[in-house]
């Protein structure tokens, strides 16, 4: 039996109120669910909070799982909505002042508009701060395509399948995102 048709047995069994085959699935798909929450986890939620949520939703809707696709692909689907949804309930504040920005911050920002060189090991963090800073200021659907497109280099083809978005729409998306942080960098220098 191959790892599929093993997933599908533990759906069945889960679906028929299995309680070892519903913790079973979670042990197998846990792995996969916490990465994609680390990923996209909106910054008041707790990760734990929005995993148990993922997995409500799974076994809530699993009499809708056709098993056409990979129960991980399904999974993967929902659990990339959900936190898509939690980052459309928190506001993002609409811009970034200068102001906001730390001593550090600043000059990073600045170093960075005027040089082409890496990063040393300690300007990192503040670099990585001043990215989710400017990240934040993005819908939470442009913040989602740019981290998985050009953070994560994930190609379009997958961004499709977690998503379930058209390649048009992904790239209308990324282009729109990628202006408005222009705009914002060159409002901030």
């Amino acid at each position: 039996m191959d790892d599929n048709e093993h997933a599908h047995t533990l759906v069945d069994r889960a679906r028929d109120g299995d309680d070892d085959a519903a913790r079973e699935l979670i042990r197998q798909l846990y792995p996969m669910v916490a990465k994609i929450v680390r990923g996209y986890r909106p910054r008041r939620a707790a990760e734990e909070d929005l995993t148990q949520m993922i997995f409500i939703k799974v076994f809530q809707n699993l009499t809708q799982y056709s098993g056409k696709v990979p129960i991980s692909h399904w999974v993967s689907r929902i659990a990339v909505n959900t936190c898509r949804n939690q980052l459309m309930a928190e506001k993002a504040r609409p811009e970034l002042r200068h102001a906001d920005l730390s001593e550090e911050q600043a000059a990073m920002l600045e170093n960075l508009a005027a040089s082409d060189e890496a990063l040393s090991p300690d300007r990192k963090l503040a670099a990585r701060d001043l990215v989710e800073k400017l990240l934040a200021m993005l819908k939470p659907v442009e913040r989602l395509v740019i981290d998985m497109l050009y953070l994560q280099e994930r190609s379009v083809a997958e961004i499709q399948k977690v998503t379930g978005w058209t390649a048009a729409a992904i790239k209308i998306r990324a282009f729109r995102a990628r202006q408005k942080l222009r705009r914002q960098i060159g409002g901030l220098l």
